[in-house]
């Protein structure tokens, strides 16, 4: 997959398929974008994910926002379902005040070569937002391209958005946060050292610290599945501050792994919640928290 970070790299030979969004969270929703520019594909058009960093969401209100989706986490699943480009548009003040009209024509068709290009019926860009669906159905017109406005996915009723992921996540809502997804949430990270208590007390476990910018479910114990080089295993996975044997405050996610005992130190891992089993506890001693991690290995398992 080609990633496009910078302005002078706008210049695509090939014509395009391009899914025009935030894709703050890859749910439903976006995926039903996505099919459409995937299945231009056996067109010959080259799959384009259009995308802005940071989020219009953090560049406008100024602070950072928790992710559902890093940007590494998004660049691996955009590869993972087949996206040939991935452009990451630089959002600043002076390309955020891009007149929407220049923004079709110079950057989606004279620069990438944009021959499709998908959106939600609620899209938005350019300067002040003016860029809307209306504009895209105008201008499709006179510059020729074929487009695709998508209505809002709906799931029970309502619809499906970063915002309703986000409120399931935020309340350890796991399963219901999977559906709305259409897939599982999860956290990929580099496995690090810890202080090896795991093992010293015969359960070895698997660090990573999550990115600052990750949106966290509720601390606690839960279900999960480990992906490691490709494959897939069993895991119990707590995310906290290990209370009772940790006072450095540092958020991590700690899982250990089923019928597993190769060393994946410095390796990336990707751990998928499954199911919020229960809130995290400070032990008045390291043999009850043993004891504890016993019980839930045999709950979960």
């Amino acid at each position: 997959m080609q990633i496009i970070t910078r302005l002078d790299e706008l210049n695509i030979q090939d014509k395009t398929a391009i899914a025009i969004g935030k894709f703050d969270g890859i749910h439903l929703g976006h995926k039903k974008l996505l099919k459409y520019i995937l299945d231009q594909k056996q067109d010959g058009l080259k799959a384009t994910v259009f995308t802005f960093e940071p989020s219009p969401e953090e560049f406008f209100v100024g602070h950072p926002v928790k992710q559902l989706f890093t940007r590494n986490e998004k660049r691996k699943a955009f590869e993972d379902m087949g996206i040939d480009i991935l452009v990451e548009f630089p959002l600043n003040e002076k390309t955020a005040a891009t007149p929407p009209e220049d923004f079709v024509k110079t950057i989606l068709v004279e620069d990438l070569n944009a021959d499709y290009i998908a959106a939600g019926t609620d899209v938005s860009f350019g300067d002040k937002g003016r860029g809307d669906q209306y504009l895209l159905r105008n201008m499709s017109k006179e510059l020729g391209f074929e487009l695709c406005l998508i209505d809002k996915v709906m799931l029970d009723g309502e619809e499906v958005s970063s915002t309703r992921v986000r409120n399931q996540i935020a309340d350890g809502e796991i399963p219901m946060a999977k559906r709305l997804l259409g897939g599982d949430y999860s956290i990929m990270g580099i496995v690090e050292h810890g202080n090896h208590l795991g093992h010293t007390i015969g359960i070895p476990t698997v660090n990573i610290l999550p990115p600052a910018g990750k949106l966290l479910p509720p601390f606690g114990v839960y279900s999960s599945r480990v992906i490691i080089d490709g494959e897939e295993y069993k895991g119990m996975t707590n995310i906290g501050r290990k209370p009772t044997v940790s006072s450095d405050n540092q958020i991590g996610v700690e899982t250990f792994i089923y019928d597993f005992d190769q060393d994946v130190y410095g390796k990336t891992i990707e751990v998928r919640l499954l199911e919020f089993k229960r809130p995290e506890m400070k032990f008045d001693s390291v043999e009850q928290l043993k004891a504890q991690m016993e019980k839930d290995i045999i709950n979960i398992s």
